[in-house]
């Protein structure tokens, strides 16, 4: 069963600077990093098919820089600034200078665009990867221990809306007992693989 997507308690926003100054670490560390050969190889196969939802966990916005087209971000982008107020993304024409910036329009601090501890995850998205697991015909499980929730619930609920599931992972996990085909390593050697 998917958890709730009622409104968590926030957390908060954490200690501004030292949370800033670490998320700005980060970025720039995501700056540098390029997509590997199992984001190309899921580009080509969204490029074969003619409905191709991208769910991830991931934060780093690879599978956007890679040229995958339908992705969702079920825990955020971390190159993306939002109002701790308002929630809404923001350029930076949208933010005051500082560290960390303020948003120009209510005045609230800057955060990055990420799902937080104890928030839940943005309704919309979750909604739409909803969607998307409940029509699809083959599902990918790629590189996920399948233990963190609601993610976690997404290829059962494939399998039970009569999906296959492939996992692609080095590990076994919760699901590898039920997947219809399991593929043990890493998404950089076998999706090519896979898909080529």
């Amino acid at each position: 069963m998917i958890a709730s997507t009622a409104p968590a308690r926030s957390c908060g926003p954490p200690n501004a600077l030292p949370s800033w100054e670490w998320y700005a670490s980060r970025r720039e560390r995501v700056a540098k990093v390029a997509p590997n050969a199992g984001h190309a190889a899921l580009v080509a196969l969204e490029n074969r098919t003619i409905h191709f939802t991208l769910i991830t966990q991931n934060v780093d916005g690879l599978h956007a820089r890679a040229g995958s087209r339908n992705v969702i971000e079920l825990h955020g982008n971390i190159m993306v600034d939002r109002c701790f107020a308002e929630g809404r993304v923001l350029t930076p024409a949208d933010e005051v200078p500082g560290t960390p910036p303020r948003c120009a329009r209510c005045g609230a601090p800057v955060r990055p665009g990420v799902v937080w501890f104890g928030e839940a995850l943005p309704p919309k998205a979750l909604d739409d990867a909803l969607a998307a697991t409940h029509r699809c015909d083959l599902f990918l499980s790629i590189g996920t221990s399948n233990v963190v929730e609601p993610a976690a619930s997404l290829p059962f609920a494939a399998l039970d809306a009569g999906a296959a599931v492939i996992e692609v992972n080095p590990e076994r996990t919760p699901l590898s007992a039920r997947a219809t085909i399991v593929l043990a390593g890493a998404a950089g050697e076998v999706l090519p693989r896979l898909v080529g």
